[in-house]
């Protein structure tokens, strides 16, 4: 039998086995809430530094996009969420700036940032919603969405 989306379900295997392994840290320690960032308020620079500082996220892009978009994957151990869904990547963009690297089509904006989660896209627009965000919510595939800020 072919399995629908491989690299979803993959990804969420290595995600569970990774909250397990978290299990035995103290709860609180690498949890974060990121709402607040979410409001739209702050650059690309901003946004991918705090985290990278706070060391919640591995300050090296896992990936770049052809928008110049980097990924970076949360901490081995970072509990990080958005209006309540699980966050399994964080992106950002900052125009001349070094700590991102660029990608080889027209940048999305000159700052953009934002998380990708485990959730429906009805189900993260409600949220956002409901907290008076003002993000982008973007279907990524079934079950994945996009929290994203930009800013021209």
């Amino acid at each position: 039998m072919k399995r629908l989306f491989p690299s979803a379900a993959g990804h969420a295997l290595r995600c569970a086995a990774l909250a397990i392994a978290a299990g035995a840290l103290p709860p609180a320690a690498y949890a974060a809430a990121l709402d607040t960032p979410l409001t739209c308020n702050e650059t690309g620079h901003q946004f991918i530094a705090d985290l990278a500082g706070q060391q919640l996220i591995d300050p090296k892009p896992t990936r770049v996009e052809s928008n110049s978009i980097n990924a970076f994957s949360p901490a081995q151990g970072a509990d990080l969420t958005a209006f309540g869904f699980h966050v399994f990547a964080v992106v950002g963009y900052e125009k001349d700036d070094p700590m991102f690297r660029v990608g080889d089509g027209e940048p999305v904006a000159r700052s953009a940032y934002g998380v990708v989660v485990f959730g429906s896209e009805s189900k993260v627009r409600d949220a956002v919603t409901a907290a008076g965000g003002t993000a982008i919510v973007h279907r990524v595939a079934p079950l994945i969405t996009a929290i994203f800020c930009k800013r021209s």
